[in-house]
């Protein structure tokens, strides 16, 4: 028998910090349909006129606080993940690794397990919570490509594991050398989302944001929402860590243009509570399972600065997964189940 394939995809890094590499990064990213889903035309007059032209610099600029001797953390981590998942599934499992935009590509990934001649394909996204734009929109692109095979292997994915145990248990692990009791709020912090994306993963058109606690609780109705989702995660990090409910708040950031994006919004929730005379705030970021830009610099630096500056006193991050043993016992479990 063949040996069984496993393609774990994670969103994506620019090559290199450098502002002709981060537009590149940028331009593919931003004309993802499922990203920005709006009409193509305006789709590309926006993203490609105005949005990657002035963000580019700025980001570039981003890229290079994190950037260290070892490249891009998301893809630093990327690979240790891989390898860590490989060497745990042995020689009956061939696993690659792809980023959802720029490299490694998910075709160069599929062609690799096409030539090992596998048996059959696994993809996990690597985004605990699922939303169109990045689960959704990494399964529409391995089928896209997949489909064009003479031959298509059986496949299956991934759809999300917010409520994975090990997850949720590295997580919390991570934030027990804190003493998060010791700490004023705790914040669940993921990346945002357009209102608009929730409202079209309702399939029932009666729940998505006609209530102001819609994604309080998991439900049947609710259970496909990425903000309900989140909300799920951060209840089991927050029980975990014996956590009560009024002492962490759960806030989206990476708001990116004018129109509503999931609220509340990070950098609303820092406003409000340093008002309240807050100080010292505990940050997880359980969308990630590898430290990049958004948690690296967004959260420890510019949330820890803004913060500051509202007269709190201290924004820690916890750490996001990496290379966390548990973590990769984690997704060999996803493998092997």
């Amino acid at each position: 028998m063949g040996k069984k394939g496993v393609l774990l995809v994670n969103l994506g890094t620019p090559d290199s910090p450098e502002v002709s590499d981060v537009r590149t990064y940028l331009d593919e990213f931003l004309m993802d349909e499922r990203v920005i889903d709006i009409n193509a035309f305006k789709r590309t007059l926006l993203v490609k006129g105005i949005i990657v032209p002035f963000r580019s610099p700025k980001t570039s600029k981003l890229y290079k606080e994190i950037w260290d001797e070892n490249g891009s953390p998301l893809l630093y981590f990327s690979k240790i993940q891989v390898a860590m998942v490989q060497e745990k599934l042995g020689g009956e499992y061939h696993v690659e690794l792809a980023m959802r935009y720029q490299n490694p590509s998910i075709a160069s990934a599929l062609d690799k397990l096409k030539a090992a001649m596998v048996e059959s394909i696994q993809v996990i996204p690597l985004f605990p919570q699922y939303a169109s734009a990045s689960t959704g929109s990494v399964i529409q692109k391995v089928m896209e490509l997949v489909g064009k095979w003479q031959t298509i292997p059986p496949i299956s994915f991934i759809n999300s594991f917010h409520d994975n145990e090990l997850m949720i248990d590295t997580f919390a692990q991570n934030a027990e050398k804190y003493q998060p009791e010791s700490y004023d709020q705790i914040l669940f912090s993921f990346h945002g989302l357009p209102e608009r994306q929730l409202k079209k993963c309702d399939h029932s058109g009666q729940h998505c944001l006609k209530k102001n606690d819609c994604c309080a609780t998991l439900t049947d109705v609710n259970k496909f929402c990425y903000s309900a989702q989140c909300h799920d995660t951060a209840r089991l990090i927050a029980k975990r860590l014996n956590i009560p409910a009024e002492k962490y708040s759960v806030c989206f950031q990476s708001r990116l243009g004018k129109e509503p994006w999931v609220q509340p919004y990070t950098s609303e929730v820092l406003k409000e509570l340093a008002e309240k005379g807050k100080k010292r705030l505990l940050v997880f970021c359980p969308a990630f399972v590898a430290d990049c830009l958004e948690t690296l610099y967004e959260v420890s630096v510019e949330y820890h600065e803004e913060f500051r500056a509202l007269g709190g006193e201290e924004v820690q991050l916890v750490a996001s997964l990496n290379d966390d043993p548990k973590f990769i016992e984690a997704l060999v479990a996803m493998v092997k189940n």
